[in-house]
């Protein structure tokens, strides 16, 4: 299984022949979605769902959606192709084993109505939480790590990777920031996750 980190919460993955995209969003490259066979999808907001784009791809070339049943109200016509899960559940999507946990969105404000959130376990060994940190009850090997949102604090943040206890902790959901939080970020977590902790360059490929 080999894994390209696409801008902010996009994840790529290739195995086997077949592609598996995760989370294609606004902040996110097109090109992350081409040639998918499936496409996960943690949540319904934007950046993790670009339906304009989606919708192009499936004229391109027909894929299957998993995510949330409360994505078919953000969906549109690409609605027709989503296969609604529940946290939970397991299936294969583009040969890959998931796993679906959690069930909500981290809280941002009690003004804010909480959404429908997935993480998932793919292939047993990586870890896409989405929107929320939620703690998987089995050993991961690679963590994609929500290192800045407006729903989190760099403390949470670093007590999930904590209690994840991966063998390495990849930055994901960094597409608010600047090169200035960047560099305190990394070096924070660099330090203290007690793990190996990096930040990949949008298009990094990395094996699974």
């Amino acid at each position: 299984m080999q894994l390209t980190k696409y801008a902010h919460s996009c994840l790529r993955i290739e195995h086997e022949g077949a592609v598996l995209v995760v989370d294609p969003g606004g902040f996110s490259e097109p090109a992350a979605l081409t040639g998918a066979d499936a496409v996960l999808i943690t949540h319904e907001h934007p950046d993790h769902a670009d339906v304009g784009e989606i919708t192009r791809q499936l004229d391109r070339k027909p894929f299957v959606i998993h995510g949330p049943a409360s994505l078919s109200g953000v969906l549109g016509d690409a609605a027709e192709v989503l296969r609604p899960v529940e946290p939970g559940q397991t299936f294969t999507a583009a040969g890959v084993p998931v796993r679906a946990y959690g069930g909500r969105h981290a809280l941002i404000h009690p003004d804010i109505p909480v959404v429908d959130n997935l993480g998932y376990l793919l292939d047993g060994t990586v870890y896409h939480p989405g929107d929320s940190l939620v703690v998987p009850d089995v050993p991961v090997e690679t963590l994609f790590a929500p290192i800045h949102a407006p729903w989190s604090k760099f403390s949470e943040v670093l007590d999930f990777i904590r209690a994840v206890a991966p063998r390495r902790a990849l930055a994901l959901h960094d597409g608010l920031l600047n090169d200035n939080g960047l560099t305190v970020l990394n070096r924070q977590f660099t330090a203290l996750s007690n793990c190996e902790y990096q930040r990949l360059a949008p298009g990094t490929r990395l094996d699974g």
